[in-house]
């Protein structure tokens, strides 16, 4: 069996959709070496509410153009309040919301001031709630060099990937034939085809944080993914 390596960024309290990514594979890489991009998914995420789609945002001190995501630090220091508030407002009548709110607040607590290393602990706590037990590393733990194509291919490389599984976006970069030619199939994820579920409100949204399909679903949230292993459960 081929081992299988996904590379990305840290995102805040991700979408189903990046943790399904993380199912799919054996390893999955937290590359936050790359420069932190403003108004993008590293420090915000959407949840569905009374008045429709509502970011919930964590203040970025962003001090150079060149700064990288790792280096990025939170620039308050009551955004796990106001995020609390948030998330009770908009799911307290959520059918599973009184079993997981203890757990998923209390992600909140004691947390870094470096957005890297509070997306991770948030993704590796998520992973836990819904069953996933992929193996999550830094990339600086591989102490990788070269340009961008370079970097993810000797990522492969170092974790011994058959398969390098990519998000659609990177057709636009990727240049397929350097992993080919070090016998590294690329895989491209698939978002399409989630079923719908029930949520608080209406019209129904796919693309909102993952704590949204917990929150309705509850230990049901893995039926509502593509790629989790049902047979491997965790709870």
């Amino acid at each position: 069996m081929k081992r299988k390596v996904a590379i990305l960024q840290s995102n805040y309290i991700p979408w189903k959709g990046y943790f399904d990514l993380i199912a799919k594979c054996d390893v999955f890489v937290l590359y936050d070496e790359v420069q932190y991009t403003k108004n993008d998914w590293r420090n915000r995420n959407l949840i569905n509410t009374q008045n429709g789609l509502q970011w919930l945002t964590i203040p970025i001190r962003q001090e150079n153009l060149h700064q990288k995501i790792f280096e990025s630090k939170i620039s308050v220091n009551n955004w796990q309040r106001k995020h609390i508030s948030s998330l009770q407002g908009s799911y307290s009548k959520a059918l599973f919301f009184n079993d997981f709110k203890e757990e998923i607040f209390g992600m909140y607590e004691n947390q870094s001031n470096l957005i890297s290393e509070v997306n991770a602990s948030f993704i590796k706590t998520i992973c836990k709630i819904v069953g996933i037990k992929t193996q999550i590393i830094d990339s600086r733990d591989l102490n990788l060099t070269g340009d961008r194509n370079i970097r993810l291919l000797e990522a492969c490389k170092k974790l011994n990937a058959g398969i390098y599984i990519s998000g659609p976006a990177a057709k636009n970069y990727l240049q397929v034939d350097l992993f080919k030619q070090e016998n590294i199939d690329v895989e491209w994820m698939d978002y399409n085809g989630y079923k719908e579920y029930k949520q608080v409100y209406e019209p129904f949204e796919h693309g909102v944080t993952i704590l949204d399909l917990i929150f309705n679903m509850g230990a049901d949230a893995r039926k509502y993914m593509k790629y989790i292993d049902k047979k491997n459960l965790t709870y």
